[in-house]
């Protein structure tokens, strides 16, 4: 469903959305009131929702529309304001899975390639949590469609989804408290139906880190909560992080960490020096690179080409981390589409370095995690709720 006042960029929206064959709009809608009625009648998978809207505005309808159907994935829609990325942050913490900068008008729309790949990725990967959710099935739909939903299915016919057992249940328990002890080589996880992969770890090293780096994605802001909370104040490390964001947002998330995690947490500035038990946050349109003068890390920004059709990208901050730092690197990977991160991590594993990851089962996307344990880089696997402690574990060991 599409959620926006202005037809010129409801209608761009879903030129977007419709070039790739397996999504489909449901609805498209002006305003919050009638959002919400149209999900009453028609369940969906994904709602673009704009943020300033006559009648009703999408702060107001985003608590109405999870009420409705709490499975269903909503993506804030709004232009690259101060005052826009401050709501697209607290629309997060109210139920939003995701946020993407609008452009301002339809022709900014179809001549933005990134827009148009960001949006179906994100559509794609939160429509098909949705529909792993299993909770849709229990939505009754109603026995007529409207005359818009009548005409165009909503993406792919959900697949009922059985409860699990107990039995699974405690086999569940025990593949993550293996992950958790350092288990290896063993089939655990799953990519699509039937389709199963071995996920070796590796040997977790011992020496303690000088500095921690973070990358995420989709579903990494309320991880990066999560987690720095749990780390907490007075690790002897400062803590880099990239988090897959545009301008404004970054400086709008440095301040939500500090209030929220009660840590000291800044938009990375050309020139800083590192201190420890601070935390960095790459800002968005900018690499963030790691130098070394002295024993002091030194922030660098660069607008070198994006990769991974990011910037920031995680890669180039872990690649800088090991030339300045060589083995003594712990780096974390949250939640997030693609694959940022796994090249950066084979570099600073291949150097001695450590590298964890999210677990697939409390990641909104499984990509950037997925993409670094597949590839045989983490020595942890871990649920969301333990990665910060173990950070901090590890950051407060000695050496050897």
């Amino acid at each position: 469903m599409i959620v926006d006042d202005s037809a010129f960029i409801r209608g761009a929206i879903a030129r977007a959305i419709e070039s790739d064959p397996c999504l489909r709009i449901a609805s498209s809608v002006s305003n919050g009131e009638q959002a919400v009625h149209a999900l009453q009648r028609d369940p969906v998978d994904v709602i673009v929702l704009d943020i300033e809207m006559p009648i009703m505005d999408g702060m107001t309808a985003l608590p109405k529309l999870k009420e409705i159907d709490g499975a269903v994935q909503i993506i804030m829609a709004s232009t690259l304001t101060q005052k826009n990325a401050e709501i697209s942050l607290r629309a997060m913490s109210l139920g939003a899975t995701d946020y993407i900068p609008k452009p301002s008008s339809s022709h900014e729309v179809m001549a933005a390639q990134d827009f148009q790949r960001d949006l179906v990725a994100k559509v794609k990967a939160l429509g098909a949590l949705a529909r792993r959710s299993g909770v849709r099935e229990a939505i009754k739909r109603p026995e007529q469609k409207s005359d818009v939903a009548a005409t165009k299915s909503p993406m792919m016919p959900a697949k009922p989804l059985s409860a699990p057992t107990s039995v699974q249940d405690r086999e569940k328990e025990k593949e993550r408290e293996k992950i958790k002890q350092g288990a290896t080589a063993r089939p655990i996880l799953s990519f699509g139906p039937g389709a199963k992969r071995d996920i070796v770890l590796r040997k977790e090293p011992i020496v303690k880190p000088d500095v921690v780096a973070i990358g995420s994605s989709t579903g990494g802001p309320q991880a990066l909560f999560r987690v720095i909370k749990d780390m907490g104040k007075g690790l002897t490390q400062p803590i880099v992080i990239t988090q897959h964001m545009p301008p404004s947002f970054t400086t709008i998330l440095a301040e939500h960490i500090t209030r929220q995690c009660d840590v000291v947490c800044q938009e990375a500035k050309d020139g800083d020096v590192l201190v420890a038990g601070q935390y960095y946050i790459a800002p968005g349109d900018y690499h963030m690179l790691i130098d070394r003068k002295g024993a002091n890390g030194v922030v660098r920004l660069v607008k070198d080409p994006p990769e991974n059709f990011c910037r920031p990208s995680v890669d180039p901050m872990l690649r800088s981390l090991t030339t300045s730092y060589g083995k003594n690197i712990l780096v974390v990977i949250l939640t997030g589409m693609g694959a940022d991160g796994t090249r950066g991590g084979e570099v600073v594993v291949k150097n001695g370095g450590s590298l964890i990851a999210q677990d697939e089962a409390t990641s909104v996307v499984w990509g950037m995690p997925g993409s670094v344990a597949m590839a045989g880089l983490c020595s942890a696997i871990l649920p969301l709720n333990d990665i910060g402690g173990f950070v901090r574990q590890s950051a407060m060991r000695g050496r050897p």
